[in-house]
């Protein structure tokens, strides 16, 4: 797979998602696939957009100002990469997200970030229906035990599953990183 038409849009990675009041996450690997994924990417000099949960709720954690807000060690813009700033779960819902892609002519979008069930598949499901091909790296996410209402908790990696299976079903080409990774750099290596 070639991704000349594609952007990289990482999806809230933010550091209050690694305390309270959040729930448990499952994978602890996703800071490194992200990272791998994102470096990766950068290599070949492609576009990437960040996307950056700004709450407006009263005491949030990712409300602008708190140090939850911040981007991951590892996750920070480079080099005039754009941060779009949302409020909502999409990111394409009251941003300049999609007038941006078609200004620079992509038509791939590729996905990661935090979390699957909720920001990241939301986003995939807009851009998906706003036309773009949606690319999911299903192991550069993570969620959280969810409530199932009547007292128990759903584990975070079967919610992972249930949305990327969806996703699959509908919505995105799922995809592992270390695959995008070695179709990124497999033509650099070969020159």
């Amino acid at each position: 797979m070639t991704y000349t038409d594609a952007v990289l849009l990482p999806v809230d990675m933010q550091q209050a998602f690694d305390a309270s009041p959040w729930p448990r996450r499952w994978n602890s690997a996703v800071d490194r696939n992200g990272q791998a994924v994102l470096a990766a990417w950068r290599s070949q000099g492609l576009p990437v957009i960040h996307v950056r949960h700004d709450s407006v709720a009263p005491g949030s954690t990712l409300a602008p100002g708190q140090p939850g807000n911040a981007f991951r060690p590892g996750f920070e813009p480079r080099g005039g990469e754009p941060v779009i700033s949302k409020g909502v779960n999409a990111a394409f819902i009251g941003t300049d997200l999609d007038l941006r892609l078609r200004r620079l002519g992509i038509r791939t979008v590729v996905v990661f970030g935090i979390s699957t069930d909720m920001c990241v598949s939301t986003t995939i499901r807009v851009g998906a229906n706003l036309g773009y091909r949606m690319v999911l790296v299903e192991d550069a996410c993570d969620c959280f035990d969810l409530p199932d209402g009547t007292g128990g908790i759903i584990p975070a990696r079967t919610n992972h599953d249930v949305h990327v299976a969806t996703l699959r079903f509908e919505f995105a080409e799922v995809v592992k990183t270390q695959g995008i990774v070695e179709s990124l750099t497999a033509p650099a290596a070969a020159a």
